[in-house]
This record gives structure tokens, sequence and C-alpha cells, in this order.
């Protein structure tokens, strides 16, 4: 019954995402970077995929099971980060969607699972772009996963519920993808007054105003999937060490 339910899920998530308008369709768009930036963050990625295509095979190898709970987490992911709302000219605001997975499987996979869903929003929905795709993982697939997961970690080893725990990471994790932008857009682009700093300042205040209520709902939706999951999807959750096998909260 799970199974069949999680395909018809991933069935509507992509179709919703497909649908989806491709006016200012981008995180950076194509060839918005010049190609020393473009291709620097392309070198620093390299490392966090190699990284993260080991994690998921160690996963997916001690517990085959998990292959379909990895495809609702990429899912998860590419339909939060195709909606989105214009925001600075060359980028947009937009949920992200890697807190989930970061939860579920370390921020390590999500640098992989996030690229692939980056890659396949530039080539289908022109959504970001290849030259950009370094930088863009950079932002939503590592720095965003490692935020989410440091945070939810840090939360319940102090005490706090797992749903504040997943709230904060998936918040934060969001939050910090944007800041993350503002800094590559602000390293290529700096101001002629102020530099670099007037730069970042400038692009975090304009993302701001629509990335904050959209970190927020992220937050909230992923408590919902979250405690969805550990409803209908328990076994998988304590194999991941997730869930302890004696609370669970």
């Amino acid at each position: 019954m799970f199974r069949r339910t999680t395909w018809l899920t991933l069935y509507f998530l992509f179709a919703i995402a497909v649908m989806a308008q491709p006016a200012y369709a981008m995180h950076i768009m194509e060839g918005f970077l010049p190609f020393n930036w473009a291709a620097l963050w392309f070198i620093v990625v390299l490392p966090f995929w190699f990284w993260g295509l080991r994690s998921i095979q160690k996963n997916i190898k001690s517990n085959p099971s998990l292959k379909m709970l990895l495809s609702l987490a990429g899912a998860y992911t590419f339909v939060l980060s195709a909606l989105k709302l214009p925001s600075v000219t060359g980028s947009c605001s937009h949920p992200t969607g890697v807190g989930l997975g970061a939860i579920l499987f370390g921020p390590a996979a999500m640098s992989v699972l996030g690229g692939i869903v980056l890659l396949f929003q530039a080539l289908l929905l022109a959504h970001g772009g290849l030259s950009t795709l370094g930088a863009n993982t950079f932002s939503m697939a590592v720095v965003g996963p490692f935020v989410a997961y440091g945070i939810y970690r840090l939360v319940r080893k102090l005490g706090g519920s797992m749903a504040i725990a997943v709230f904060l990471g998936a918040t934060l994790g969001d939050l910090m993808t944007y800041v993350t932008t503002s800094i590559q857009l602000a390293l290529a682009f700096p101001a002629q007054q102020g530099g670099v700093l007037a730069s970042m300042i400038k692009f975090m205040g304009i993302f701001a105003t629509t990335q904050l209520p959209l970190a927020i709902s992220e937050g909230v939706l992923t408590v919902i999937v979250f405690n969805l999951l550990s409803t209908y999807n328990k076994n998988e959750l304590q194999d991941l060490a997730v869930l302890s096998k004696e609370v669970h909260q």
C-alpha cells in the first residue's frame, strides 16, 4: 500500500513541477556568472558529489528498501525548488526542499540528489543553467543540507522535540542557501562603491523580502511530511537511525 501511494505521490509531484511556468525560472541563470566563477564552483562541489555517491551507495547496499524513500526525498526537493518567485535579476526566490533529505540521509547524499534535481530543472524547466550548475549546487545542495542537518542534530542534542528540530533545520537550511547565493553573486559582481560587502547586503536585502516567508512555509511543510513518513514509513526511518526503535516523538 505504501509503495503504491508513494509512486502516485511522485507522479503528481512531477506533474505539478512540469506544469509550472518557466518565467523567471532560474536559481542563477545560464551564462549569468563569469566563466572563472562558474568553473570555480564546479571544482568546489566535486568532492561533495563523490562523498555523496559513496554515502548513497552505502545506504542502498545495506538496505535496498530505502530506494523509494530516497526517490521521495529527491522528488520533494525537485518540486519545492521549482516553485519560484521573481526576486533579483538573474535569480529568484523559492523553497529548496533539501532539509527533508538531509535529515533522512545526511547532507552528503543531498549534494548528489540536489545536483541531479538542478540538472533536470535546467534541462526541462529552464530553471538555472548548465554553466551555473556548480554554483547552484553549492548553495542549494551543499550549504543548505549541511546547515539543515547541523541545526537538526544540534536541537535534538539539546533536548528539543523532533518537530522543532525538523522545522528549524528546514527553515534555516533554506535561508542559508540564499545567504550563500547572495555571497556568490556579490563575489562575481561587487558594487562600484563598497565592493563585495555592499553588493552582498543589497542582494540579501532583496532576497529577504520573499525568502523569509518561503523558508518558514517550507519548515512547516517539512514537519508535516516528516510526520507522515514517521507514521507510514517508520521502519525505514528507524533503519536510518532518524527514529529510535523505542521512542517516537
